[in-house]
């Protein structure tokens, strides 16, 4: 039986993010979800030129977890798969060999965000 690595993602940060906003004397991880919230408002740049910008950034730092989160949120911002291959040839370009790992992962939780069963 094949994962659903979407469903589990959403699953897990749902969980997770619940407990973290709920512990007391975390006023400093509130703030900081609130600063990321903010930074990816639209803005002078559109909010899905920032998911793209955020999701390079995401695969340059190799962090699986913000490269699902902004995946996700590429997806829901209309981006194309033609798109989608250049973010990852940007994020390869300036990252090197090393990101080559997490875009395998990124394209895998693509296709599954778009529907596409390449097994």
């Amino acid at each position: 039986m094949k994962k659903n690595i979407v469903k589990e993602y959403r699953s897990y940060r749902q969980k997770m993010n619940k407990k973290l906003l709920a512990a007391p004397n975390n006023k400093v991880i509130k703030r900081i979800f609130n600063v990321d919230t903010n930074a990816y408002m639209e803005g002078a740049l559109n909010v899905k030129t920032k998911e793209m910008l955020g999701l390079v950034a995401s695969m340059v730092l190799k962090c699986d977890d913000c490269i699902y989160y902004h995946l996700e949120k590429c997806y829901k911002e209309g981006v194309s798969t033609e798109e989608m291959m250049e973010i990852f040839g940007i994020a390869n370009l300036v990252g090197g060999t090393i990101v080559i790992p997490h875009t395998r992962r990124a394209l895998e939780f693509w296709e599954e965000l778009n529907g596409i069963n390449n097994s």
